[in-house]
């Protein structure tokens, strides 16, 4: 019988609009990370902010990764068919003792402490719903180097304060939700965009609670327009466009610092891919935090 792969990478788009480049160039990135140590590339769709949730929007985005060539390994996960693990996951923090209940609106803690949380509701008693559930953080240091971002060291009670795992709507928070995803999917290398840096300890924190095995990071930068802005569902990015992928994958590759030989500009994506995989160099990326998509 045969050695699983040590290697599973994971991208984990949320349905709120089709794929944009920014995304895209994410997947790319994870893809080839995965692929070239031979291992799996598992795809999740984190569809548990119902509020924002577009209807057909999961298979807008896996058409678009298909169109790209960007096929993954088994059935793709839905976050919101796993609500009983993470209930499974606050029943064993709770028993700790590490969470408590917390009725602080966002708008009153903004005045007040801006993004530091203060530990008002920590040692208060029978509160009543609607509550949000919050974990109790400590004085360590988490420390970990991100194979691009190299190096971080974070302070979570200092420069967080306990933070959410659940949201008084009763929706898990994505640290938490994506920490038990992870673990369920056996993830043990994360290619995602640099702007999801700062969760990273938040979620280092919590396997370690947990008693979870840590994956190895990489932040890509993320992609910006003319104005600086990142690209975003929220900025209204525009969707990838699924004719010509061959071009756009072309692209994206030169943008994640690789140097795809001139004849293949037009060639299959299959072809492209093949290549990247065979040449991913993601020390390409190093330190570089942001970058604007060039068509040159």
């Amino acid at each position: 019988m045969s050695e699983p792969p040590s290697v599973v990478g994971r991208f984990a788009p949320s349905p709120t609009g089709p794929l944009h480049l920014g995304s895209l160039y994410t997947a790319v990135g994870s893809f080839l990370q995965a692929r070239s140590q031979q291992g799996l590339w598992r795809v999740r769709i984190d569809d548990l902010d119902t509020p924002r949730t577009v209807k057909g929007a999961d298979s807008q985005i896996l058409a678009a990764l298909e169109a790209y060539g960007l096929h993954w390994d088994g059935a793709v996960m839905y976050q919101s068919h796993n609500r009983e693990r993470y209930g499974e996951g606050l029943r064993r923090l709770e028993a700790t003792g590490l969470l408590y209940p917390c009725v602080c609106s966002r708008k009153a803690l903004s005045e007040l402490t801006g993004d530091i949380y203060p530990g008002t509701c920590r040692n208060v008693t029978h509160l009543a719903p609607p509550y949000a559930l919050r974990v109790k953080t400590d004085g360590r240091t988490i420390t970990f180097t991100d194979g691009l971002q190299g190096p971080q060291h974070h302070q979570l009670a200092a420069q967080h304060g306990d933070f959410i795992l659940k949201r008084r709507d009763g929706i898990i928070a994505y640290p938490f939700a994506a920490v038990i995803d992870d673990e369920l999917q056996q993830v043990t290398q994360i290619v995602r965009g640099v702007d999801l840096l700062a969760v990273t300890p938040k979620q280092i924190y919590l396997q370690q609670l947990l008693g979870f095995s840590s994956p190895r990071y990489r932040h890509v930068p993320v992609i910006v327009d003319a104005t600086g802005a990142k690209l975003s569902k929220q900025n209204k990015a525009p969707a990838v466009a699924l004719s010509a992928p061959e071009r756009t994958l072309f692209h994206l590759l030169k943008n994640l610092g690789q140097q795809p030989p001139t004849e293949l500009h037009n060639a299959p994506v299959a072809e492209q891919l093949t290549w990247a995989v065979a040449h991913w160099r993601p020390a390409a990326l190093k330190g570089i935090r942001s970058i604007g998509l060039h068509y040159a």
